[in-house]
């Protein structure tokens, strides 16, 4: 087989037949097909799309690329369970939701991914905790989830390895936005991580890939549909990514957040919100509670508590982190040389969230190519949401850069990707709908 003709099928807007797929699968996964061709049908994929049984085909074939992992050897108390987001700016949900969870009952093996496009990474965020082992062997892995309840790691080699080099290729040549490709791409890390069920977190908006709620529902169902394919059952929720989520955009910001917000200092009302309902949803696909609105309280008490903020620790120290990154995270994470606010007049109305993104791949805490390495400590913090009045007393955000030159460019970047006026707008909510199948 020729691969020149699987693309030019697939860029006539021909259906590819299962052969066809894994032969892409087999050649992505052993390196055997050049990038060059590789993106060639990744672009053709996304202008011709693809049907539901070719999505289905080549999830379970990349989920089948690598070892596939098994949980009932475990015997664990409890439902395997994860959560997937579709990428957002400030999204840092997972460090939170992950040992939520797992205070409530779940068993979270979460396989995450690195930035993609102009959204940040979760594995990118874990490896600024010093220490922090975030691709440890499989025997690590599971021994991790069983004695702490979750454990947040990036895809290793071994684990979809087809989806693993499709997504750094996919990230630097325009073909992110493709709702087939997005499925795939979740759920053969997920079918290869042995879930028993999975809650979406599909964002909508000017800072998602999904940019209107038909594209978004789109998605959820796509994934809620093929997911069922394999066996998974999986709930969706479709929240706003109009804004940044939370207060913070940047890799060692985020992460300081999410602590702080497991500490119970400073929990930002909408990534509270984000955070809680798919936490209680997660209570809900495992079994572990029928009803939303008590399997959410249950998931807030685990955080006054301290119980979640304790597993987190436990999750950290067991990775390779420093036992006592809760307590003290501020003498661990990385700090930019340039610190400075921006100040401007008036409310905020309007944010372009995708401009704050890319704002921070030109900071360099994002990725322009395949590989590249990150500035860990560059982003912005005490982001101002909408509907705040911002002024002399409250910035818009503040900067942290490398450099007065590359601060002086994130302040354009900002100040352009802000909109300001004298009156508020009525309050929006952050979770837009649920879809259970």
């Amino acid at each position: 087989m020729l691969f020149t003709d699987v693309i030019r099928k697939k860029r006539d807007g021909g259906e590819l037949s299962e052969n066809e797929i894994q032969f892409f699968v087999d050649g992505l996964a052993d390196n055997s097909l050049p990038a060059e061709q590789v993106s060639s049908l990744a672009m053709a994929i996304y202008l011709n799309s693809m049907s539901f049984e070719e999505a289905g085909k080549l999830t379970l074939a990349m989920a089948a690329s690598g070892t596939v992992l098994d949980w009932s050897k475990e015997a664990l108390d409890g439902p395997v369970i994860d959560k997937h987001s579709t990428g957002g700016v400030g999204d840092k949900v997972s460090f939170m939701l992950a040992p939520i969870a797992a205070a409530c009952g779940c068993y979270v093996p979460m396989i995450s991914g690195r930035g993609l496009g102009h959204t940040g990474g979760t594995t990118d965020k874990a490896e600024c905790i010093p220490g922090y082992n975030a691709t440890p062997d499989f025997d690590t892995f599971r021994r991790v989830v069983k004695e702490v309840g979750c454990a947040i790691i990036g895809q290793t080699a071994d684990l979809a390895p087809a989806d693993r080099r499709f997504y750094s290729i996919r990230d630097v040549t325009g073909t992110v936005e493709s709702v087939p490709l997005i499925t795939a791409s979740i759920l053969s890390k997920k079918i290869a991580a042995g879930l028993q069920g999975l809650v979406m977190d599909v964002k909508v908006g000017n800072g998602a890939f999904m940019e209107t709620p038909e594209r978004a529902r789109e998605l959820a169902k796509s994934v809620i549909k093929t997911a069922a394919k394999a066996g998974l059952t999986t709930h969706a929720l479709i929240t706003d990514m109009n804004e940044v989520l939370g207060t913070t955009a940047g890799n060692a910001l985020e992460i300081e957040e999410s602590v702080l917000y497991l500490r119970n200092e400073r929990r930002d009302a909408r990534l509270d919100d984000v955070t809680l309902s798919l936490c209680a949803e997660m209570l809900v696909v495992g079994g572990i509670e029928t009803d939303r609105d008590k399997a959410r309280d249950l998931c807030a008490e685990s955080v006054t508590s301290g119980r979640a903020a304790e597993t987190f620790g436990r999750m950290v120290a067991a990775l390779g982190g420093p036992s006592d990154f809760v307590d003290h995270y501020d003498k661990y994470l990385a700090k930019a040389p340039i610190i400075r606010p921006v100040h401007a007049s008036g409310i905020v109305t309007a944010i372009d969230t995708r401009g704050i993104g890319n704002a921070i791949i030109e900071l360099g805490g994002g990725r322009r190519s395949v590989g590249e390495n990150l500035d860990l400590s560059v982003g912005f913090e005490h982001i101002a949401a909408i509907d705040t009045k911002v002024d002399e007393a409250t910035p818009l955000a503040v900067i942290h850069a490398a450099s007065e030159a590359d601060a002086v460019v994130a302040e354009r970047n900002l100040r352009a990707a802000v909109t300001l006026d004298d009156a508020m707008h009525a309050e929006r909510p952050v979770v837009l709908e649920i879809l259970a199948g």
